[in-house]
């Protein structure tokens, strides 16, 4: 089995000769092209279900506008996932198993590049997702006046600059969107496990005391449809548990390998699969917004007849 070690910074500064040597594939070319074959699959169902769902989007108009851009900046990533990130994956694979090391070298930094930028700003968009859902229930009747769409653009923009200029830093420094990366996932993660939990503390507060408090509690929840509410929680609860599914299982993978600072045909293989993991993420989210957002899965359907109609 073939093995490459090198330092933290060799593997860093020199990533795209480590995955294009060919040492790292002898033996596993059959299971490359079909991954590649998968990931040009999954580039496909992503575009295409992302596509609709963004056209879903922009014709709903019963979701809260700021929520509403949210779940199309989701969107938005999750298209440019099947639309840039898997096919410069497939290139990077079909080069090593045709032993093109020029393509090769080309394909990895763009890949990665592509990867940070898009997953990272997922993360943020499903971040704000909570605590836009957890202000939904706090604010009441101040939450149409504070979470407004012009503040909710210029957080969609600080997470797309932001995102990109750490992944710009990383040619000057890896080591520093190394760390930024790790301390924003798990920022992130703290901050969603505490929307989710105090949004569900509430809800179980509201059902336990509303009984005796109905007249306490009227003014604050008459605005609120909490079956409804409900709903919009557990939609957004879904995409969070999704993404922490598929990108699990690469995040352990890359730091085990990260750590011991070398790589085998296997290790890369399995890296491999995780990222395809990763991407399958985009392909789900569409099923899950329909399957969990009626408005959503109504549009989608009036767009899927009218595009039928129109091609008949």
């Amino acid at each position: 089995m073939a093995t490459t070690n090198v330092t933290g910074d060799e593997k860093q500064e020199k990533l795209e000769h480590l995955f294009c040597a060919g040492v790292l594939t002898k033996g596993i070319q059959n299971q490359l092209i079909l991954l590649s074959a998968l990931n040009v699959f999954l580039s496909i169902t992503a575009f295409l279900g992302n596509s609709l769902i963004l056209v879903a989007l922009y014709k709903e108009s019963c979701l809260h506008a700021p929520s509403k851009l949210l779940f199309r900046c989701l969107a938005t990533t999750d298209l440019c996932v099947g639309l840039i990130s898997e096919p410069l994956n497939v290139t990077f694979m079909m080069s090593l198993v045709n032993e093109r090391g020029d393509i090769c070298r080309f394909a990895v930094p763009l890949s990665i590049l592509a990867s940070f930028i898009l997953c990272s700003v997922s993360l943020l968009t499903l971040t704000a997702i909570s605590v836009d859902r957890l202000l939904a229930l706090l604010l009441g009747l101040r939450y149409r006046q504070v979470v407004t769409l012009k503040r909710t653009y210029l957080i969609v923009v600080i997470f797309w600059i932001s995102t990109i200029v750490n992944a710009a830093v990383s040619f000057w420094n890896h080591l520093i969107t190394l760390w930024c990366g790790y301390i924003g996932i798990a920022l992130c993660l703290v901050t969603s496990i505490f929307s989710y939990t105090k949004i569900f503390l509430t809800l179980r507060y509201h059902q336990t005391h509303v009984q005796d408090n109905v007249q306490e509690h009227q003014s604050q929840t008459s605005h609120l449809n909490i079956a409804r509410y409900r709903k919009a929680v557990s939609s957004a609860l879904w995409l969070q548990l999704t993404l922490v599914v598929c990108y699990l299982p690469f995040g352990t993978v890359d730091a085990m390998t990260t750590r011991l600072y070398s790589i085998s045909s296997t290790s890369f293989l399995v890296r491999e699969c995780t990222i395809t993991l990763v991407y399958l993420n985009s392909s789900l989210n569409p099923i899950l917004y329909c399957w969990k957002i009626r408005e959503a899965r109504q549009a989608v359907k009036a767009t899927i007849i009218e595009l039928c109609c129109s091609s008949s």
